[in-house]
């Protein structure tokens, strides 16, 4: 492919062997390009500061070495504690229904679109009509019982769906259709059952561990990031929003 890094080319073989595991990213190959660059970068720097052993091994020592991060205090995990209360509520259920249009790809994401826009209109005009429109409409299953989901608790859904559905009050339509890998959705809550809050005291561990693994994650991408500043890379550009995937 033409890619090198400090000189070292990159042959396609490698890019070959790390497609399988970005087969789920926007777009694989980029992805696959960038991993392996970005692994070769940190086993030439590992080379340089003589950190030896198998790739995965010489990696791990090499970030466990150059990227130290502070461990979250009290103080900080009480104020995540405050600001995400939902991420600690238990028994937190919706009961809601949905119509979903399918995007494939012989109908133009914007058609399908607009038609959601639509009916969704229609529906604020006359939630009535839910029924009726879910069955002629709705390429889920649910569509023959009025688009009903059900109770959901939270995680039941894909996050994408499940992060504006637990947002919503009683008999509120999402703002708009939700788009999620399965298509777009028009949905409403029709109840809701709350849930309580989990104490501080409870959870305190758990939110150091997230809080310094959110902040180990941030050092490795500036680390990497003066890493590839530093480096002769030909042949790609790789993107500051490019995150790698290192083990």
């Amino acid at each position: 492919m033409g890619i090198s890094v400090n000189g070292v080319e990159i042959d396609d073989r490698q890019i070959e062997l790390e497609l399988p595991h970005h087969k789920g990213a926007a777009n694989p190959l980029k992805q696959s390009v960038h991993e392996v660059v970005l692994r070769t970068v940190l086993l030439q720097e590992a080379d340089r500061l003589g950190i030896y052993g198998d790739e995965d091994a010489r990696i791990e020592a090499l970030l466990t070495q150059e990227v130290s991060v502070p461990q979250a205090d009290e103080q900080a995990c009480l104020t995540y504690y405050r600001n995400h209360p939902d991420k600690f509520t238990r028994g937190e259920m919706v009961e809601a229904r949905h119509i979903l249009f399918q995007v494939t790809p012989t109908v133009p994401l914007d058609l399908v679109r607009e038609t959601a826009e639509d009916i969704l209109a229609a529906l604020r005009a006359a939630p009535e009509r839910f029924g009726e429109l879910a069955a002629q409409y709705s390429n889920c299953p649910s569509g023959a019982v009025g688009g009903s989901l059900g109770q959901l608790s939270r995680g039941d859904c894909v996050p994408e769906f499940d992060d504006v559905l637990f947002r919503l009050g009683e008999n509120e339509f999402a703002a708009r259709p939700i788009e999620t890998r399965f298509g777009l959705h028009i949905v409403q809550v029709l109840r809701r059952i709350d849930g309580s809050l989990l104490p501080f005291e409870t959870v305190k561990s758990q939110i150091a561990a997230w809080l310094a693994t959110a902040a180990l994650q941030r050092g490795i991408h500036q680390y990497l990031q003066i890493l590839v500043g530093r480096a002769r890379i030909e042949g790609i550009t790789l993107e500051g929003s490019a995150t790698p995937l290192v083990q």
